[in-house]
């Protein structure tokens, strides 16, 4: 499967490479198209290949598999279960996409899929992911910088918040025909936040695009909050003067906050922080202040009482 290199007109876009084991198998190419026109449940779609330069802030931890990354998800458009976005999303439709970028910036923006890859020269991140339910992973991301893309758009002053929308397609996320969550689920940094190095647009993981149960085509990665701010399949990105409601502080404020910075001080209602479970180890580990991301983001927080302000 040839490499996608970003920038040069004659490379091939992700969206133009069938994968090579339905090339091989054009029985399997034929059965898939005819399961999807019929509405079937599909399984998830082999994923094209990405180049990706090493990128800042990388881990030395060794990664969790590909198969654990992949297996074990809150993706609850799909449903509440860990093990429904794998069982589910494959009948997502990714290609075409459009993700707007709007409010108040002096450029606004919309892209489609194949431009989600050429934001930015790629970069591979190795990252600490920490589930507010106590569980972690360690995730080999491939995307951007934010701070990449909202500078092409340019916010203005009253731009000092940043808003993010998943996409709502009852049709094809089963979870969505339930009322678990209020639809779109929708997430929100402050500015400062959404422009700091760390904070990464993600459009791939292990190498290759991402696989639909983690957000595909394009998915927010915060590293040093609790997972449930990194939104996944975005569509809208909005630049708002004031701080807009998020999906889980709406519906359970107490147990919420905004900022959901990992900090094993201040416990969730039902379950402590201070330590966690990596997926593929028995013992539980110690969990670190900002998930161990403080050199890079404390300063932002330095005049918040981080107990009061979750």
């Amino acid at each position: 499967m040839p490499l996608i290199r970003l920038h040069d007109p004659q490379a091939p876009l992700p969206s133009e490479i069938t994968p090579k084991e339905v090339y091989l198998d054009r029985r399997r190419f034929l059965a898939t198209g005819a399961a999807g026109a019929a509405g079937l449940l599909l399984p998830a779609a082999h994923a094209a290949t990405l180049k990706a330069a090493p990128g800042p802030y990388s881990l030395t931890e060794k990664p969790n598999t590909r198969a654990e990354i992949t297996d074990y998800n809150n993706f609850y458009e799909f449903g509440s279960s860990k093990t429904d976005p794998a069982k589910y999303a494959g009948q997502l439709v990714v290609d075409p996409w459009t993700l707007k970028i709007g409010g108040h910036v002096a450029k606004p923006l919309t892209l489609d899929y194949d431009q989600l890859f050429k934001i930015a020269p790629l970069q591979e991140r190795v990252y600490r992911l920490r589930c507010v339910e106590g569980w972690s992973m360690v995730i080999p991301w491939i995307g951007v910088p934010l701070a990449s893309l909202l500078q092409q758009v340019q916010p203005t002053s009253k731009g000092r918040f940043v808003q993010f929308v998943t996409l709502e397609r009852p049709s094809q996320m089963p979870g969505q025909r339930s009322d678990l969550l209020p639809w779109p689920y929708r997430e929100g940094l402050r500015i400062d936040e959404a422009m700091n190095p760390l904070t990464l647009l993600a459009v791939g993981l292990y190498g290759e695009t991402l696989p639909k149960q983690n957000g595909a085509p394009i998915r927010l990665v915060v590293p040093w909050k609790y997972g449930f701010k990194s939104i996944k399949s975005i569509v809208a990105i909005n630049l708002l003067e004031h701080q807009p409601a998020t999906t889980w502080q709406q519906l359970a404020p107490s147990e919420y906050g905004f900022f959901a910075n990992v900090n094993p001080e201040v416990d969730h209602p039902r379950w402590s922080q201070a330590n966690e479970r990596r997926i593929g180890e028995f013992s539980r580990r110690k969990t670190l202040m900002f998930n161990g991301y403080g050199e890079q983001v404390a300063g932002m927080y330095s005049k918040l009482d981080l107990r009061r302000w979750f």
